[in-house]
């Protein structure tokens, strides 16, 4: 047994009061009890021991991590130990990605030698373009990106080999690369446009750009403002900790499936509007609210519970989300650009609203990061399809980390959750003439 700083011990003590028996259990760093010391808990032998019922996992450690630190009541967010707030106000994404997937900033000879080796892998097969083609022109844009990633791997069978570290690591580089380039054949398909292929001089959000707008063979030169504000919202969608996607890419990595099969599914749970869909559901409420007058009337509905206050509250924040804060100045250096968006003085309004109201205030209704940066991408002129496709662009960097440290964890193994059944007992079979 451990001690604490006052010598007392670092356990707990539980009374079984079925039984009358007492266990002694450690408490480990960070408040935490292992689930499997749960099991010596039995009324007799025969039993299979005691188990926790956590549906949705709110207050289940899966896993050590040493990626992402939120305190949801400070509001808080680092990356590695950096705060969110430094990191989007003086770094680029792909020295946001360094640091995330290789645990420090690099120098600037590593920043320069990570640079290369991502962008000299932006190319994809010309075959892929084909899966692309088999497509309807109006499918949705995740859709056709999830099942083209899984296609992917297709082409790099040695990724399954996923216990070499070097062979891990050309994957992610490839993965982080090629997810632009995939993004912007989904785009070009809605539009009925031919492919831009990448070009290699230009930064990562540059070339992004490039490859969704240029027309012909012009050149195309992304504003400065615009080609900033993506790359910090790139820089705020990088990971979040154990989120549901996150959590979806331990859980098939765990068995050893190959990265572009995990992050396929990482992506299908992103796909969700509960997950990454949120930002989509803003811009829809603040087009149904529809003016200004009918904010007041809308807002007393929310309190009714017969209207959803979309992009405000967090499953973690309980304080503001240090990431609308950004994003909310961000939006404005955008709009000086792109004009005025009537949608945002709505957004504001509500925000003013949420942020002197009681009921709002008890219940943690803040603005979250999907409350302004779904705004940003419309004025940037994303279909509305293309939301989640451009969270799951930045957030491959953090699921390619979780992933490594899933396998580097020589504490994990393949996920396989506990149930309670709840059906019926043996029964016997009934031919259908009888039944």
């Amino acid at each position: 047994m451990t001690e604490d700083g006052s010598g007392g011990k670092n356990t707990l003590t539980i009374r079984d009061n079925r039984t009358g028996r007492e266990y002694e259990v450690d408490i480990l760093e960070g408040d935490v009890i292992r689930a499997m010391d749960l099991r010596q808990i039995k009324i007799d032998d025969d039993d299979f021991g005691m188990m926790t019922y956590d549906p949705g996992y709110k207050n289940t450690a899966s896993t050590r991590s040493t990626i992402t630190y939120i305190d949801g009541e400070k509001g808080i967010l680092r990356y590695r130990g950096y705060p969110i707030e430094q990191l989007a106000e003086r770094s680029s994404f792909l020295e946001v990605a360094y640091l995330i997937l290789n645990g420090e900033l690099p120098s600037q000879s590593e920043l320069d030698d990570f640079v290369h080796e991502i962008t000299y892998h932006t190319y994809v097969h010309e075959n892929i373009r084909t899966v692309m083609n088999g497509f309807r022109y109006d499918a949705h844009a995740m859709s056709m990106l999830i099942s083209s990633v899984a296609a992917l791997g297709t082409f790099y069978p040695e990724a399954r080999d996923v216990h070499d570290a070097g062979n891990r690591r050309l994957q992610v580089h490839r993965l982080v690369a090629k997810m632009p380039t995939l993004a912007a054949l989904t785009y070009r398909h809605h539009q009925g446009l031919p492919p831009a292929y990448p070009e290699n001089e230009l930064s990562f959000t540059a070339n992004f750009l490039n490859m969704l707008f240029r027309i012909g063979g012009g050149d195309y030169k992304a504003n400065p403002v615009i080609e900033r504000a993506l790359d910090v919202l790139f820089i705020l969608h990088a990971d979040h900790e154990q989120n549901c996607s996150a959590t979806a890419m331990r859980v098939i990595g765990s068995s050893e499936a190959d990265p572009y099969s995990a992050l396929a599914g990482a992506m299908g749970a992103l796909f969700g509007p509960l997950h990454g869909g949120a930002n989509e559901a803003v811009l829809r409420m603040l087009e149904r609210i529809g003016t200004m007058d009918n904010i007041p009337a809308f807002m007393e509905g929310v309190k009714r519970k017969e209207e959803r206050l979309m992009g405000f509250g967090h499953r973690v924040y309980k304080a503001y989300d240090p990431r609308a804060s950004i994003i909310k100045r961000t939006a404005d250096e955008v709009f000086e650009v792109t004009g005025h968006n009537p949608l945002l003085d709505m957004a504001l309004e509500l925000e003013r609203i949420a942020l002197d109201d009681d009921f709002f205030i008890s219940r943690h209704l803040y603005p979250n990061v999907d409350f302004y940066s779904g705004l940003i991408y419309q004025a940037l002129g994303f279909p509305v399809e293309m939301f989640p496709v451009l969270f799951a662009i930045p957030r491959t960097v953090g699921w390619l980390a979780q992933w490594e440290e899933l396998l580097e964890d020589e504490d994990q193994s393949i996920a396989r959750p506990r149930q309670i059944f709840t059906g019926s007992a043996e029964r016997d079979f009934v031919p259908v003439e009888d039944r």
